[in-house]
């Protein structure tokens, strides 16, 4: 049937933009590839690039190369983009998106780190 609340006929819309979406899966994990956050969302890796690197130019995480992967930082004081919002910061939002991590069971990456 599709997104929750939808109807065969109804368009499917979701609450958050995908760039939303990628600052909150480097927010839950700093070191995460591109590819794994394409993969979590369900865009192309090559759409995740573009979306990294537009945050990146507006000053919503720094990038820092360590080895051959990328280390991102989040700043949660930046402000939302939108007018109407941009007198909130975002870490309300990572928040909310990110805080019931700490209660979730590892995932296979982190199972191995924990044992």
């Amino acid at each position: 049937m599709g997104q929750a609340g939808s109807t065969p006929h109804s368009k499917t819309w979701t609450f958050l933009t995908n760039h939303a979406r990628v600052l909150v899966e480097i927010t839950r994990d700093p070191s995460t590839r591109l590819r794994d956050i394409a993969a979590v969302i369900g865009i192309t890796e090559r759409a995740a690039q573009t979306i990294v690197t537009d945050l990146e130019e507006a000053g919503y995480i720094t990038r820092t190369r360590v080895g051959r992967r990328n280390q991102y930082s989040v700043d949660p004081t930046r402000p939302f983009r939108h007018p109407a919002d941009a007198d909130h910061r975002i870490e309300g939002l990572l928040t909310v998106f990110t805080r019931h991590d700490d209660d979730r069971p590892p995932g296979p990456d982190e199972r191995g780190a924990a044992e």
